[in-house]
């Protein structure tokens, strides 16, 4: 039988930070007049990761992050083949906490950065000189990072789909096949969403710089 493990909010949140990211990456490869889009593409991705941030807490079982932190006995568990559960196993999980950490820095590194030439992030101008630049530094330093954990996503993807349990299929319809009765997870209801997304609006819009004041 299928059952439902990742709702729509949580696949939502994965393929539109696929497309963010790809977009922010993209656009820093080009340079130039794309800077532009690399800074409203960082932005999104700073939005998306707010919205997990919080959909972690407000969302159904299997999207909160308590349901599948890789706890020390978690992780000995799957090593040791006894481990078992419909989301993220516990390696899975700390490939995810891995990657979200990873682009958070980045997120709020580009949202201060200042290279004093083609790029200023929205909030370059709340912070010394010193530490634009410093932010500025990191977050070119790290991208390497991201492409390397990007491609390790990307393989244990494949693996998994070629040992026979699609991945891939199971974050588009959100569903995944049991072997026995399992009670499906209960959603979360309306008024979640509503205050995550809300929250989500308000942090962007803080993040985005447009409430301070243009220096003249």
């Amino acid at each position: 039988m299928r059952v439902t493990v990742w709702d729509l909010p949580t696949r939502l949140f994965h393929w539109l930070l696929v497309l963010a990211i790809s977009g922010s990456l993209l656009s820093a490869q080009l340079g130039g007049d794309w800077m532009l889009w690399h800074a409203r593409f960082g932005l999104t991705v700073f939005g998306l990761l707010v919205f997990r941030l919080l959909w972690g807490m407000l969302g159904n079982h299997y999207a909160r992050f308590a349901s599948f932190f890789p706890t020390p006995s978690r992780i000995s568990a799957y090593l040791k083949g006894s481990w078992s559960g419909l989301g993220h196993n516990p390696l899975g999980a700390l490939s995810v906490f891995a990657l979200l950490g990873l682009l958070g820095f980045q997120a709020l590194s580009g949202l201060i950065s200042s290279d004093d030439v083609a790029f200023s992030g929205p909030l370059a101008w709340q912070v010394p000189a010193w530490m634009g630049r410093l932010a500025s530094d990191w977050h070119r330093s790290t991208e390497l990072f991201i492409y390397l954990l990007l491609g390790l996503h990307v393989l244990a993807v494949l693996v998994y789909q070629y040992r026979g349990r699609p991945l891939l299929g199971s974050m588009i319809h959100g569903r995944r096949d049991v072997s026995q009765a399992v009670p499906p997870a209960r959603p979360a209801g309306p008024r979640a969403l509503l205050v995550a997304l809300l929250l989500t609006a308000l942090a962007v819009w803080g993040a985005s710089g447009v409430w301070i004041a243009p220096v003249v």
